[in-house]
């Protein structure tokens, strides 16, 4: 066991679309990995639960379409994210995931003996499920579809059913374990309930585009790779010190291996005052010789 400091990995986004029928989550969700891939939607594969409306929007790019078929279980999607990851797709949309939780309420409700126990036996296949998303060596985009959602309140001694917004067909806290969740509305119109990237949350609604998919490309992206530079070693800092040209590349460069930071921080600065000093042409005569003030 070791401690290490914390740090930006590339990472391959994992993102929700969650709306009413009608909304646009799969021509969103196209839209989104057309940005992902840089328009290369060849490296795109859509899981269709939907009935083909996978093929509504062919006129977008030759992007592929795997058609699923009922009984919807987790482990078919499971296997479809599989022929997916094996097929080398950079993107893979999953339209929709309601249909799996449909189909585990359906099992749960056929399920003799006591009906609490009984999670026991579909928690576990949710959990898989929901892991095969998460480590998937590619860019997932997952389709949820909303329905209009009820609390019961108590109103003159009767409880009374009272609309208190859309709720995911999923189960309850799915959504926490996506990166960017966004919620479309009738009208086409997204806003980001979940946000661990900071791009969107806050933010006005807006029409999702393939722009927004490149801003998204663009943060995965800033980090280093899984395991790149982690070998580096001091001697391998000491050159790249030595060849930073300007203060801001050695600033870069120092926020980038914090763990060399202390023991080579004369180091940095003896260089940083050299770059300064080399930016400034009032240290330099006009034979190049460097004139003291």
């Amino acid at each position: 066991m070791q401690l290490r400091q914390s740090e930006r990995k590339k990472a391959k986004i994992k993102m929700a679309l969650q709306g009413s029928a009608g909304s646009g989550k799969t021509y969103s969700s196209l839209l989104l990995a057309q940005g992902l891939t840089n328009g290369n939607l060849s490296q795109v594969a859509i899981i269709d639960s939907e009935n083909g409306s996978a093929d509504l929007y062919a006129h977008l790019g030759n992007y592929n379409v795997l058609s699923m078929t009922p009984p919807f279980t987790p482990e078919k999607y499971a296997e479809a994210i599989d022929v997916c990851e094996k097929a080398g797709m950079q993107v893979i949309i999953i339209d929709s995931i309601s249909h799996s939780w449909d189909e585990l309420l359906d099992f749960h409700s056929k399920l003799a003996g006591n009906s609490f126990t009984n999670w026991g036996k579909v928690t576990p296949r949710q959990k898989a499920f929901t892991d095969k998303i998460l480590q998937c060596n590619a860019h997932v985009i997952a389709t949820m579809r909303t329905k209009q959602d009820y609390v019961l309140n108590q109103k003159d001694g009767k409880y009374i059913p009272e609309k208190v917004g859309l709720k995911a067909v999923q189960r309850d806290g799915l959504d926490y374990e996506f990166t960017l969740v966004f919620d479309i509305d009738i009208k086409h119109f997204a806003v980001s309930s979940k946000d661990r990237t900071g791009l969107f949350m806050g933010k006005p609604e807006f029409v999702i585009n393939s722009g927004t998919g490149k801003r998204i490309l663009d943060w995965c992206n800033t980090g280093s790779k899984p395991g790149e530079d982690n070998i580096l070693s001091e001697n391998d800092i000491l050159e790249k010190i030595q060849s930073c040209n300007t203060v801001s590349d050695l600033l870069d460069l120092y926020k980038k291996f914090p763990q060399y930071q202390e023991g080579l921080k004369p180091i940095y600065e003896a260089r940083k005052s050299f770059l300064i000093q080399l930016s400034n042409p009032k240290n330099f005569s006009t034979n190049g010789h460097t004139q003291n003030h």
